[in-house]
């Protein structure tokens, strides 16, 4: 997660709705985990209605607010709380696994059984965005919880007319000090990943290179997006698992070379974007954006 806009989740009757459900559902939080219907090889199958990015045409990352998109871009990913760009294949950005910024009451006080905890009781915060708190992935009952609250989010992104949703924070697992495990935020993830296929929408694998196969095969994504898999030397093993269906953004603050030379590369995915690190608006101090 090396850039990040703030989300604020669905509130209001959205939540009051599904705290009204959180109840019901534990004794079937085991039940709900089982495998979305795969294919002999074991990936998703997807729905008739399912459509996947146009991979190799250019991309937009819009997560610091919305502008106008440029003629030849086709693929634009925008915050859940914005609408979707109009005539061009749009993807929701939905933080899934830690809170936002400003979301504490939701989480550490109206439900703190959801927020990781360390051995003195104290809310786990992600190190590098110091008001977020971690969510408790550890128990089926939990994640089904965790499931219906963001669950809203990528309803409501599916109400605004996305195509696809883009997961992010799937690896706080590496940040929880051992308290977490890759299989608790796959089996997380695999939920998300039933309400997006429920709504018609892809969904993406944000980051986590380490995964291999996993994210596609135990979760159900259907293609993934990753920030600086060229400077990070990673794009080989995103290539692998999803082929051409990578969305990759690079940031002018850390390129190792020019973004010509990036372009050039074999390495990168077809879909590969600058950026500038805070993804500011087009005509804001700072903005930056090419594409291969």
């Amino acid at each position: 997660m090396q850039a990040k806009i703030s989300t604020a989740l669905a509130a209001g009757a959205a939540t009051v709705a599904i705290l009204g459900l959180l109840a019901a559902c534990t004794s079937d939080a085991r039940e709900d985990e089982q495998a979305s219907p795969t294919s002999s090889d074991g990936f998703v199958v997807a729905s008739d209605d399912l459509t996947l990015p146009p991979f190799g045409d250019p991309a937009d990352y819009q997560l610091g607010g919305s502008y106008d998109v440029d003629a030849d871009v086709k693929i634009v990913t925008r915050d859940s709380t914005s609408e979707p760009a109009e005539g061009v294949y749009s993807i929701c950005y939905v933080n899934g696994f830690q809170s936002q910024p400003g979301d504490a009451e939701r989480w550490v006080v109206d439900n703190p059984d959801l927020v990781l905890r360390d051995d003195d009781g104290a809310a786990i915060i992600d190190p590098n965005w110091p008001d977020e708190f971690i969510l408790d992935t550890s128990t089926p009952e939990k994640r089904q919880h965790i499931s219906l609250m963001i669950g809203a989010s990528i309803e409501t992104c599916a109400d605004r007319g996305f195509d696809a949703v883009e997961i992010d924070n799937l690896d706080t697992y590496s940040r929880s000090d051992g308290r977490l495990s890759i299989d608790d935020n796959l089996a997380l993830a695999k939920l998300f990943s039933g309400r997006a296929h429920g709504r018609a929408m892809a969904i993406g694998q944000k980051n986590s290179a380490e995964l291999g196969d996993r994210g596609r095969a135990a979760a159900n994504f259907d293609f993934a997006v990753t920030e600086e898999c060229f400077r990070f030397e990673e794009c080989g093993a995103y290539a692998d698992v999803y082929g051409p269906a990578v969305i990759d953004i690079e940031y002018t603050d850390d390129l190792p070379v020019p973004f010509d030379e990036v372009c050039a590369s074999a390495e990168r995915p077809a879909t590969t974007i600058l950026r500038d690190r805070d993804l500011v608006e087009k005509g804001e101090p700072g903005y930056a954006f090419e594409h291969c």
